[in-house]
């Protein structure tokens, strides 16, 4: 079985294909796209970058298509022809899944795409601007080039589901609940991916443990998973709340905001840009809001750089310990994302701060570029892993077992 899954993004669009065999009951951890894609639409134009991998190698190019659509459609037709091709047609893909960031209440697990899907998530479009309406687009783009194609929507906050709602709803009047108002959390993807391969690489049964995940990329949360469910996260109604990010802020004191407008030092307009892009690493540091950028930088002795980092690293320890609190107790801390995946440094400036949890780390295993293994030393009373996230391979899971539910267990 074909499955492409899309992964739209407010400024990319990736995309990959599995081909999966008939016989297999269980998809496996090992299962690498055969083909994958990436659109990268720069700033200020209507010109895009494409990029292509296949088996063969990686080709790139650029779109001056005028429409996002168009430049998708344009992307997912090297599937079938040109150099890049690895299908003899359209008709070899037997099934879509999309990541959609924003389900809302009304969507908690993965759908069929009907017109009626389409049309909630397009009513839940204000919740995630920069995201949900990309899905659509991506949903129509299919659509047109695939026809009647089966599509899954795969929904972000539905891992989210199960938080009770004295994590999930805010001190505010309950009439704000009853209008939507509430924790959604994201990331549930990937956190639903990491959890499963932690059951796989420590052989033990996720509904056993009491599991802290960190998904640190340029988006930062982290969830409390108990019994192999969310029982808290720190993103909330948006991925504006929670932890320090690369250039968003994470959560601070709202009546800065309040100040702010009612002094007329800033708009509507202009705080939700600042917030969201000109906060963060970025804004303290005044440099960029990639890790690797800021670590070159601490070590070259920029003061504003150490600070970001510094503070980068009191926020993450903070609400780790307050994850732990809702878990009541820690048995596995899980670092996944571009941060969490790729900087030792962040891992072990973090587990020094969290000894007190009988967190011990192996500091050669941490420095030798681990790939979903155990780093934490045998005396540790809590396992520390490093894990791959691989939210296209849980999407494409979704798929597969929407397609024949007995092909694969959650």
């Amino acid at each position: 079985m074909n499955i492409l899954v899309l992964n739209a993004g407010s400024s990319s669009n990736k995309c990959s294909l599995y081909s999966l065999g008939g016989s297999e009951s269980v998809l496996p951890d090992t299962t690498v796209p055969v083909w994958e894609a990436e659109i990268d639409w720069k700033p200020d134009t209507s010109a895009a970058d494409l990029t292509v991998t296949t088996a063969e190698g990686k080709h790139r190019r650029t779109s001056t298509e005028t429409s996002r659509q168009d430049a998708l459609a344009q992307l997912l037709e090297t599937l079938w022809s040109g150099s890049e091709a690895v299908l003899a047609g359209p008709n070899d893909i037997h099934i879509v899944g999309h990541r959609v960031v924003h389900g809302g209440q009304e969507f908690q697990q993965p759908l069929k795409v009907t017109d009626a899907v389409i049309a909630g998530i397009a009513r839940l479009s204000p919740l995630a601007p920069a995201h949900n309406p990309a899905a659509l687009e991506g949903i129509e783009t299919v659509k047109r080039l695939l026809g009647d194609v089966p599509q899954v929507a795969v929904f972000d906050t539905a891992f989210h589901r199960t938080i009770p709602d004295e994590a999930a709803l805010y001190p505010v009047p309950y009439e704000w609940a009853q209008q939507g108002i509430r924790k959604y959390g994201f990331h549930g993807i990937s956190y639903q991916y990491c959890t499963d391969r932690a059951a796989d690489i420590l052989q033990h049964d996720a509904a056993a443990m009491k599991i802290v995940s960190c998904h640190l990329g340029s988006g930062c949360s982290l969830a409390a998973i108990a019994g192999g469910r969310s029982i808290d996260t720190t993103m909330g109604f948006t991925p504006l709340d929670g932890l320090m990010m690369a250039t968003r802020s994470g959560s601070v004191d709202p009546s800065i905001l309040l100040y702010l407008l009612r002094e007329g030092k800033t708009t509507v307009v202009e705080l939700d840009e600042i917030l969201n892009k000109r906060s963060g690493l970025k804004g303290i540091s005044g440099i960029s809001g990639d890790m690797r950028e800021i670590e070159a930088a601490v070590a070259a002795g920029n003061e504003h750089a150490k600070l970001a980092y510094d503070m980068y690293i009191h926020r993450l320890c903070s609400l780790i310990g307050a994850m732990a609190a809702s878990l009541g107790g820690l048995d596995v801390l899980i670092f996944t994302a571009g941060i969490g995946e790729h900087s030792a440094a962040i891992r072990a400036a973090v587990c020094e701060r969290l000894q007190w949890l009988g967190i011990d780390l192996d500091t050669a295993k941490n420095e030798a570029s681990p790939v979903d293994i155990d780093i934490a030393s045998p005396e540790s009373a809590v396992r520390i892993l490093v894990i791959h996230t691989q939210e296209d391979l849980q999407i494409a899971r979704e798929c597969l077992a929407f397609t024949d539910p007995r092909r694969y267990e959650k």
